[in-house]
């Protein structure tokens, strides 16, 4: 750095040092001592907007106090509330989709049923037949009556057997039939149905967003700006007004280096206040946070006087009673 850029760097350190310097002049000889001064600033938070559409009701004015959870606007449901029912009407629609395998599968139990009944029907000719065989054997046995006889009922038993070894068959191909019928039918109705939990997904999405339609205060706290009116169009992350908590205010102040090793978080300060009538109003103060790194600090520090310039931003925690407003000025004394 060439000492033209130096100089340039370090003339705004010295005029704030001078200015410091003038002010605690000032309030010294006004018999107010002092180790430091600044602003009372918030924790602001912005509400905005979630989803999409047109703001039915917007009851916000700057400088209400709102409690936390309460609804300070509507935003139209309609479009919302139409989508969720096409979804439904989807979801509904999946059931008539599904197929049911009972009145196929009652067809073949009937088939079933009759090739049993024609089993039953088989057994008792096979009854007959058999003692027929054993009558004419003995027939034939005695020469009374030729062999051929015999022969003829022994073939309408091998009939009767083929028969119903054919219906017992059948009877199993009817039951695969079933068993692959039901199988089928499933493996269908779960691709139908496999749709649906999708689809109330998207539902539980649509009741979120419909959730969302009304705006709820996130905090506890004073309505510092709005920035929508009722039937304003408005969007996903588009503000709608700013809120604070002012029970508590923080007062942004700076300390110099020398003034670090007597001050430490949590540290009891006393916060003043002008009162308007040429005296101070006192309040107690903590000290939360302190910079780890100085402001107005050029790169290269060449001589104590320099390092003496070195401010730290901190912030002291300062309850309100009521007369305290973001933006007023106060002083600080450390030693209280």
């Amino acid at each position: 750095m060439n000492p033209d850029q130096m100089n340039t760097r370090l003339v705004p350190l010295l005029i704030m040092a001078a200015l410091l310097s003038v002010l605690l002049s000032s309030c010294r000889q006004n018999g107010l001592e002092y180790d430091a001064s600044g602003t009372f600033e918030s924790t602001d938070v912005i509400v905005s907007a979630e989803v999409a559409g047109r703001i039915i009701s917007f009851s916000v004015q700057e400088g209400d106090t709102l409690s936390k959870g309460q609804v300070v606007a509507r935003i139209d449901p309609t479009g919302l509330e139409l989508q969720r029912e096409q979804l439904e009407a989807s979801r509904q629609s999946l059931q008539s989709k599904t197929l049911d395998p009972e009145p196929q599968v009652a067809v073949l139990q009937g088939q079933i049923q009759t090739q049993r009944r024609q089993i039953d029907v088989l057994a008792g000719q096979m009854s007959v037949l058999q003692r027929d065989r054993e009558r004419f054997a003995k027939l034939v046995q005695a020469d009374a009556i030729p062999r051929k006889q015999l022969d003829d009922i022994e073939g309408q038993i091998e009939i009767l057997t083929k028969q119903q070894v054919a219906a017992r068959s059948q009877i199993d191909i009817l039951q695969k039939q079933i068993d692959a019928q039901r199988a089928t039918v499933s493996r269908q109705n779960r691709a139908i149905l496999s749709e649906e939990a999708p689809l109330e997904k998207r539902v539980a999405q649509v009741d979120d967003q419909l959730n969302r339609t009304e705006v709820r205060n996130p905090i506890t706290g004073t309505v510092l700006e709005t920035y929508a009116e009722a039937g304003e169009v408005t969007a996903p992350g588009k503000p709608l007004f700013k809120i604070a908590n002012m029970d508590t205010l923080y007062l942004r102040t700076y300390l110099t280096g020398n003034q670090l090793p007597n001050v430490a978080l949590g540290q009891h300060v006393q916060v003043m206040v002008d009162d308007g009538q040429g005296g101070y109003r006192s309040y107690p103060g903590t000290i939360i946070w302190i910079a780890n790194q100085s402001e107005f600090t050029p790169k290269t520090i060449m001589t104590r006087e320099e390092r003496a310039n070195l401010v730290y931003a901190a912030k002291v925690r300062v309850p309100n009673d009521g007369l305290l407003k973001i933006g007023m000025y106060a002083e600080v004394d450390l030693t209280r």
